[in-house]
Formats: structure tokens, sequence, C-alpha cells
């Protein structure tokens, strides 16, 4: 999937994909990605790294990370895209960190590869030291949503490294009340910040709604002080406000049970 116009060129080093992958020493028959065997992965990145567009981008994505899930050849393909985020052109960087952060997050997975983060150590850090680099010249809140993300995926971190930037990208997260399991939404954004359980987004009257709780900066603890304290560094105050609503505190208008909502999104997991 391409998620970002072109823009700032980042001055890292050029070093093309190659470096990292001769694609030949790989029997890419013998992995699999989610339509079969692979042969056909390294034909698509050579057309990547020649001519990209969105269409490739979207066709590697579908493959090697089909609605979440990864294959054997998702990792194979991690030393490519390692060379490919140190590319001079931020369009194409962008592209292969997040694919990247996508197929690391699901390490965890049955997948049949292996013991990943051992067998591509040198490709992570190497992935890891360059997505903090372009997220912290990230002026695209989108941009910069997906690079926390895909920054989480590298480190490791379970869950948020998977539902962070759906959440703030999409501005409500959907969750069960943990009093009366009724599905709700946690809505983050330009409609405001609140709980609801109706379909806000097809209502044209009134909803039942309650406000969220942000927590305060000084008291979140955790995973939540870090992202918090990473955006206000990078200048992203937008997001670090909306973390505090993430690990804030919410009501269910149907039971009126006060839940943590970071704590309800991890529970969903």
């Amino acid at each position: 999937m391409d998620f970002f116009e072109a823009g700032e060129r980042h001055p890292a080093s050029a070093r093309s994909p190659s470096a990292w992958l001769d694609l030949g020493m790989t029997d890419w028959s013998q992995l699999s990605h989610a339509y079969g065997a692979a042969e056909d992965i390294p034909p698509l990145l050579d057309r990547i790294a020649a001519e990209p567009s969105a269409e490739l981008w979207h066709d590697l994505w579908s493959a090697l990370c089909h609605q979440g899930s990864v294959y054997s050849a998702s990792f194979a393909a991690l030393p490519w895209l390692a060379g490919t985020a140190e590319s001079r052109n931020r369009e194409q960087a962008v592209n292969a960190l997040v694919l990247a952060g996508a197929i690391t997050a699901g390490a965890g997975q049955l997948h049949g590869a292996g013991d990943i983060r051992s067998e591509h150590a040198a490709e992570i850090a190497a992935l890891l030291r360059t997505v903090n680099q372009y997220r912290r010249t990230a002026s695209d809140r989108t941009e910069y949503i997906h690079l926390m993300e895909a920054m989480l995926g590298f480190e490791g971190v379970v869950g948020w490294s998977e539902d962070l930037a759906w959440g703030l990208g999409n501005e409500e997260y959907e969750i069960s009340c943990p009093g009366c399991e009724a599905s709700l939404f946690i809505v983050l954004g330009e409609r405001g910040f609140f709980s609801t359980s109706d379909d806000y987004a097809l209502s044209d009257g009134d909803i039942e709604t309650r406000a969220l709780r942000p927590a305060a900066p000084a008291d979140l603890d955790s995973i939540g002080q870090r992202l918090h304290d990473i955006a206000l560094a990078d200048g992203q105050r937008e997001v670090a406000q909306t973390l505090t609503y993430v690990f804030g505190n919410a009501t269910c208008p149907d039971c009126e049970t006060d839940f943590s909502v970071a704590d309800q999104i991890s529970a969903d997991w």
C-alpha cells in the first residue's frame, strides 16, 4: 500500500536494496505468501525498485502482509525492505519502513519462518535506526503515526505495533465495554472525544455519548508516557494530545461503567 506523497529527501546513505539482499540467493519457490508460492516476489521487488507506483506497493502489501497476516516470504523480503528504507527517495523509504514494521509486528504469528528477530536482527536494527530518523522529520500526521507504529514493530512492542496507527488514523477504536460488553466506539478527533454505542458516523440525529477524560501528561506511565513524550519531542503536539485520550478514561453510555481506554483496547487484542 502506497501511503504517502513524495516529499523531503533523506540525507542518509543511499545504500541500494541489493546491498542487503541478493534476490537470487533465496529459493523463493520454497517460500509462501498470501496467494501461494513466492517466485513472483523477486520480479515484483525489481519492478518497484525500477519504477515504483502505488499499484505495485499495493500488490506487495497484499502478498506479504494480507490483512495483517504474514508468511515466510514476508520475512525473506525484510533485507530488501531495509535496503529500500535507506533510499534517498522519501516516499520509497517510508513505504518500505511501514511495510517492514507491519511484517515485523507479525513475528509472533504462525508463519513457519523460524526465529525472525534473531535471524534478521541486523536488518531490524537498521530499520529501527532509519525509522527514527524519518519519524523525527515527518511533517504529515498520517506519515508520522505510521512511522511511530513501525518503530514499535521493530522494537517488538506487542499490540500497539499493530493497532496504534489504525486508531489514530481512523480517529476511533472499536472496543467492548468491560461492564455490559456493549460494542463501543471511542472517538478521537474532529468529531470530538467521546464514547458511544451508537453508529455515530451514520447518524443524522442525536446520539448518546460520554466525554472521554484525558490523562494528565504527568500521570501517564509506561508506553503511554513514552509515546506522548516522543510525539512532543518530535513537534507532533496534536498526536501527543490525542494520546492522552487513548491512555485516559471513558464511561460506557449504556451501563455507566468507567474504564481505562488503553486497557480495554489491550484486552480486546
